[in-house]
């Protein structure tokens, strides 16, 4: 049998690995690997049902986010000044709204916390400038649901390759430093 490795060694393996990924020609998003690696520990850890529930609500966030900004480009071809203002929240509202409502009407999509990553993700990688093509909702779109399926590959990985951690049971005193 195989010794695993520290926790750490693992989960630091893993991390150097996104260092390329954010390198040209592609300029891929690393850090939304991490956040969904992250919401996967958030959620319980790397199980098949918690791998299902965020990989199902990743991209929706992500699909609703681009929608979100195409109406903005429509809507700033339309309108100006407070109108435009108006129309944006409008338009957040209901792409909102309506992505929040498919967890009341799909049970498997009941991850809304999975959503609002994907719908982050995408925003800060468009607005920040990552993926094949700067600036570009579809490129961005494409860049967010790859690298935040990712995560909770990353997450998997590091479980199922490292020793299991030593928990250590932290007894909330209140807002007092622990003693």
């Amino acid at each position: 049998m195989m010794k695993k490795l520290p926790a750490e060694v693992v989960a630091s393996l893993l991390a150097v690995t996104t260092i390329p990924i954010a390198m040209l020609p592609l300029h891929l998003p690393p850090w939304a690997i991490f956040i969904s690696w992250a919401a996967t520990f958030a959620m319980g850890g790397p199980t098949l049902v918690n791998l299902k529930r965020i990989w199902a609500t990743l991209p929706i966030g992500s699909c609703f986010a681009f929608l979100i900004v195409l109406g903005f480009k429509q809507a700033a071809t339309q309108f100006s000044g407070n109108t435009l203002v108006v129309a944006e929240m409008v338009i957040l509202f209901a792409g909102n709204g309506s992505m929040m409502a498919l967890a009341r009407f799909f049970p498997g999509l009941n991850f809304i916390p999975g959503m609002f990553f994907g719908f982050a993700t995408y925003f800060a990688t468009l607005f920040g400038g990552f993926g094949p093509v700067a600036q570009d909702p579809l490129a961005a779109l494409a860049a967010a649901v790859a690298m935040n399926a990712l995560g909770p590959v990353y997450a998997w990985v590091k479980e199922r390759y490292s020793a299991p951690e030593v928990s250590h049971q932290r007894n909330w005193k209140g807002w007092k430093a622990e003693v």
